[in-house]
């Protein structure tokens, strides 16, 4: 009898393939209040690659991902228009040309793009009405409700990459943390039991085309495709 490949392992959701929730018991939002905020502690979390700044204003606390240059007991502004690095504005409210980072997709949802270490995006232009784009890092432009909510600045931790893990085991618990697939086997390498590419005497796959809806462990290949082939 054979066993489930490690596709269908990972969607039956064991404990094997369970994120740690201690890795994502920070929470990144926006506060509801506007006023003057305070950077209580810089917090590594393994669920994030960025570090997150604890802020204070009033009785509230709040987690958001740390700007280029935060240090602890620095002031913030949440609300207003005063463009310094690290406040929090409405993006009507920020001048063009500015780097800003933890952008809402909607008002109120606490921000939801551009949240990576090292991450910015730049105001680049008002159009018509209360709507504003957003020049993403890949030269795509978003457009957004000047309403949105944004942090001006750069994401701190750009040189996360810049310092090797060394050991496999630091790689692993790592990836393990955010219950990210690692390593990754190539399919044609494994078992005709572990996976549907396994096995193949002499490594010859053929394209295999899946059902979009078919399950975890038989949705290998080509998904869904509207054609294959080379075109001519």
């Amino acid at each position: 009898m054979g066993k489930r490949i490690i596709q269908q392992a990972r969607g039956h959701g064991s404990l094997s393939y369970r994120v740690r929730r201690r890795a994502f018991l920070h929470r990144v939002k926006y506060p509801m209040q506007d006023g003057e905020a305070e950077v209580l502690e810089l917090i590594h979390s393994a669920g994030h690659s960025a570090p997150l700044m604890k802020v204070k204003i009033d009785k509230e606390i709040f987690f958001t991902p740390a700007f280029n240059g935060t240090v602890v007991g620095q002031k913030i502004k949440i609300g207003g228009n005063e463009v310094n690095a690290g406040n929090i504005l409405t993006i009507k409210n920020i001048p063009l040309a500015a780097n800003i980072y933890n952008i809402e997709l909607n008002p109120g949802d606490g921000g939801r793009m551009m949240r990576a270490a090292g991450c910015s995006a730049i105001l680049f232009k008002k159009l018509e009405g209360n709507k504003f784009a957003i020049l993403m890092p890949n030269k795509k432009e978003v457009i957004l409700s000047g309403d949105c909510r944004a942090t001006i600045g750069t994401i701190a931790g750009s040189g996360k990459n810049l310092k090797p893990f060394i050991t496999a085991g630091n790689k692993w618990f790592k990836m393990k943390a955010r219950n990210k697939l690692w390593p990754r086997t190539s399919a044609v390498k494994m078992n005709a039991v572990d996976h549907p590419f396994g096995s193949g005497r002499g490594k010859r796959i053929k394209s295999k085309i899946a059902k979009r809806n078919a399950p975890p462990g038989a949705r290998v290949g080509h998904i869904r495709p509207r054609r294959t082939g080379r075109r001519k």
